[in-house]
């Protein structure tokens, strides 16, 4: 976290439409950081660690965010705050992806599962 000024990976827009990619990266390198305890329940995060993993997550965060989270100063509460305002996504998400892959089309194919029948013969 020597370089705080390079992003690791992209912000979480206002949106959240990428909110899953985000989540899975920012709990990626806080476990990277040895910080993943200042998002868990119950945790005894020293006041040190608490700041560099507010510092790191408001970094990832789209400056609207930022401004709208400003006075949150716990990792924990600003994480469960994101989870609560885009969590439903995985409910929305993860359906219609797999009934897009199941409906996915190559070539001259009805689906992904003719296609591999026609390619294993």
């Amino acid at each position: 976290m020597a370089h705080i000024s390079k992003r690791e990976f992209d912000v979480l827009d206002l949106s959240g439409q990428k909110y899953l990619e985000w989540k899975v990266d920012a709990l990626a390198h806080l476990k990277a950081n040895a910080l993943e305890n200042t998002i868990a329940e119950n945790n005894s995060a020293t006041p040190q660690n608490k700041a560099k993993a507010i510092i790191f997550l408001r970094h990832h965060l789209h400056e609207s965010l930022k401004s709208e989270y400003l006075l949150v100063d716990d990792p924990k509460e600003l994480w469960d705050n994101l989870q609560e305002r885009y969590g439903h996504q995985q409910k929305v998400l993860l359906p219609k992806a797999q009934y897009d892959w199941i409906n996915l089309r190559f070539q001259d194919y009805k689906s992904v599962s003719d296609y591999n029948s026609a390619l294993f013969q």
